[in-house]
């Protein structure tokens, strides 16, 4: 192994935050999951050699509207990156659907519907959903119907159980909190303004997402374990370090979402041992079956579950597995997002930032649907 990227990928499934066919056919190896939000979608979509995919698809699409137009354009450029992965593409729903159960599931339905059109079946597709008590409902009538999701604008461990409870595939905590910058709405604070970001060397100890992740992950352990049924696999987002990507590897998360300047740096930086990068690591479990292979968790950590800097008051009662976060269309989920303000802020924030992207996508194929008809 040259690089850390080569590292990682023994530690858990490396998979690529991004639409490129070149950045992703320029790994070392063939990543996992290719996943994608409105903004991914949006970025590859402007992208001078899809100019053919975006008139090709308002010329077949335009009188069915913007959004029958970007879930065409989103599944031809899923089609273009598939062959180079192993799993599977991941699309994500509209964040101005969060709230409203039948409207996620129409446009799960939809996506689905246009990436089999392109020869993308249900076992190489999931789709993303934000962990929102309607939303996770989506989830379950989903599942039933065989297609897979992703619990996205995810914070907190009764998110996480919800997303259990509906079936999900996997789940997408967020490393770092998507914020909105009042001066860049279209911006990620804590990615332009470091002084919101936590910085570590050591992000598996020091970061305060990462007690709540070993909160989650222990959580799904003791479900297997009660129920023998898999639970979600845990698919961290969101990174702005490189250590934070590697720390994943010591907290034995199951795959990681990495975007294109991460992947570019770990892709560069040799295999060299230090205190964050964990050289050499725990070997990835069997991911068929990862909480029947799961292993205890490593010493080092075996305190993270206990507290939550996220939360000061929290008097380290794990949220219960036992309520049905799914009930009365989730409003016990809501509930419990509404009384955690970390949670709240997060998954607010989030949305609001999704909508952003997804309206700049709007824009452009509103424009070019005007101009076709000129």
């Amino acid at each position: 192994m040259a690089t850390l990227i080569e590292v990682l990928e023994t530690q858990l499934n490396v998979d690529v935050d991004t639409m490129d066919p070149i950045l992703t056919k320029s790994l070392p190896f063939i990543p996992h999951d290719m996943t994608s939000n409105q903004f991914v979608v949006n970025e590859q979509m402007q992208v001078p050699e899809n100019g053919g995919l975006l008139l090709g698809a308002v010329k077949e699409y335009g009188d069915l509207g913007w959004l029958a137009v970007l879930d065409r354009i989103s599944a031809l450029l899923c089609a273009e990156n598939i062959v180079n992965i192993h799993g599977r593409v991941l699309l994500q729903t509209s964040p101005f659907f969060a709230y409203d159960t039948q409207k996620v599931v129409e446009h799960a339905r939809h996506y689905a519907i246009e990436l089999e059109k392109v020869g993308i079946s249900k076992d190489r597709f999931c789709i993303k959903i934000p962990a929102t008590g309607p939303a996770m409902n989506a989830c379950r009538i989903l599942r039933e119907e065989g297609i897979r999701t992703l619990g996205t604008s995810l914070f907190s461990v009764p998110q996480a159980i919800a997303a259990s409870q509906a079936g999900c595939l996997y789940i997408s905590p967020y490393f770092n909190a998507w914020n909105i910058d009042q001066r860049v709405v279209s911006e990620i604070a804590a990615h332009t303004d470091r002084s919101l970001w936590p910085a570590s060397d050591d992000p598996a100890v020091n970061h305060p997402i990462s007690h709540r992740l070993m909160q989650i992950l222990e959580t799904y352990k003791r479900l297997y374990r009660e129920t023998g049924q898999e639970q979600p696999m845990l698919k961290p987002a969101a990174f702005i370090s490189v250590q934070e990507v590697m720390a994943c590897g010591e907290m034995e998360m199951h795959q990681a979402t990495i975007g294109p300047r991460l992947l570019a740096e770990l892709s560069a930086l040799p295999a060299v041992p230090s205190a964050s990068t964990k050289i050499p690591g725990v070997p990835k479990v069997d991911m068929t079956k990862p909480y029947a292979n799961a292993r205890p968790t490593p010493t080092r950590l075996a305190h993270m579950s206990q507290t939550d800097p996220l939360n000061p008051e929290w008097g380290g009662k794990i949220a219960s597995t036992d309520i049905d976060y799914l009930a009365n269309n989730g409003a016990e989920l809501d509930r419990e997002i509404e009384a955690d303000p970390a949670t709240k802020k997060r998954v607010f924030d989030s949305l609001e930032i999704f909508k952003v992207g997804e309206l700049s996508s709007k824009a452009i194929i509103e424009k070019a649907i005007q101009e076709l008809k000129n």
